[in-house]
């Protein structure tokens, strides 16, 4: 995973010591503001929506549904013609009277988009590759008209943005979460445990994997920004009282297998394509791997990377890119675990104010109303 920026480099000011807040222009999410897209030519996607609907009573004609390829990836043109335009139609189909503000893309809706077909030059072929991105982060642009497509698109929710003016507005940024997985049990599950944990609690230990010590210096980039990012998540969780343990690791070795029994929540890296089976996930787990790539399949059969095998041993909640994101296309870990800890805002919301850019390679997958804290 590189450290470097894309076509379009934007100096990203990120604080190692965000102060706790309570991000005024977002409120926690309800069902009748999400719409739920699923594959009609894909066994499982629409029973899957269904399913989903019914047990968060999401309206059921916030149903949209698509006729796509069933690959995990597709081409521009499928995209554009078979899932974009779809979904646009239907929510002008839903009018101005309802307010949407998040899309579910379900089980068998293409998770990739291939880069796009041109010469190869030099030139071209890099515009080429840094066309490629996640199905889930272009939708989250349906309503913004024509964009550039080579490289990213500064998040105007991200926290770390919000001194600089960016070519996008917030009306116009939806939140895109996925529930998908290996097979459609994993899929149920995901939606059972995050219900199961909102009942009963989020409870079990906390295990984050560091590389390095604690570094002294305030100014920091690349991966020593995410290292350190992954100790003041840490300290976050420890300090909010949310998690029974915190374990922090900040040796150069990986964790090992069994080092994190009863996981609830987790960040870590590196390990590319190779998942370590240190964990014993409780019902309604979060976390995610640092390293690229790690969303790339949900459902290739021998396939380890950190997405697909974390929700086949029994997370519920994960986040991966599809492609090489660059380091500084990860939500920090203490902003996304800090502001869900907060519990005033749940999964999807925490990814929308910790991820900093769109049109490009992320991917969250699990419940976006799983709210797994009560607000203090």
């Amino acid at each position: 995973m590189e450290q470097g920026a894309s076509q379009k480099p934007v100096k990203i000011f990120l604080l190692l010591a965000w102060v706790v807040f309570m991000p005024m222009a977002v409120h926690a999410l309800a069902p009748n503001e999400i719409v739920v897209v699923a594959n009609a030519r894909a066994r499982g996607s629409l029973e899957l929506a269904e399913y989903y609907m019914r047990r968060r009573q999401i309206p059921l004609d916030h149903l949209v549904r698509v006729g796509t390829t069933q690959n995990e990836q597709c081409s521009r043109q499928e995209y554009n013609q078979a899932i974009r335009e779809p979904v646009r139609q239907g929510l002008i189909r839903l009018g101005k009277d309802r307010r949407i503000r998040c899309l579910v893309t379900m089980y068998g809706v293409p998770l990739a988009i291939r880069p796009l077909e041109s010469e190869e030059t030099e030139t071209a072929q890099k515009v080429r590759m840094d066309s490629r991105a996640a199905v889930d982060s272009e939708l989250a642009l349906v309503l913004a008209g024509d964009y550039p497509l080579e490289g990213w698109l500064p998040n105007p929710y991200f926290m770390g943005f919000r001194q600089q003016q960016g070519p996008l507005k917030r009306d116009l940024v939806l939140m895109v979460s996925r529930l998908d997985g290996p097979d459609t049990q994993t899929v149920r599950r995901l939606i059972d445990d995050a219900l199961f944990a909102e009942k009963e609690g989020l409870r079990g230990q906390a295990c984050f994997d560091a590389r390095w010590p604690k570094p002294a210096a305030s100014t920091l980039s690349g991966y020593a920004l995410y290292d350190a990012s992954i100790h003041a998540a840490a300290e976050r969780i420890r300090a909010s009282k949310r998690m029974s343990t915190v374990r922090l690791d900040d040796g150069d070795a990986l964790l090992q297998p069994g080092d994190c029994p009863q996981t609830a929540l987790y960040s870590g890296w590196y390990s590319l394509g190779r998942y370590v089976d240190a964990f014993t996930w409780v019902r309604g787990a979060i976390g995610y791997h640092i390293a690229s790539s790690e969303c790339s399949t949900l459902k290739q059969k021998d396939a380890q990377v950190w997405c697909k095998r974390m929700l086949e041993d029994g997370a519920a909640v994960t986040i991966g890119p599809v492609y090489e994101p660059y380091v500084q296309a990860f939500p920090p870990p203490e902003l996304f675990f800090s502001t869900l800890a907060d519990g005033y805002l749940g999964v999807a919301e925490s990814y929308l104010v910790s991820l900093p850019f769109l049109s490009w390679q992320m991917v969250l997958i699990g419940d976006p109303l799983y709210q797994p804290f009560a607000p203090r």
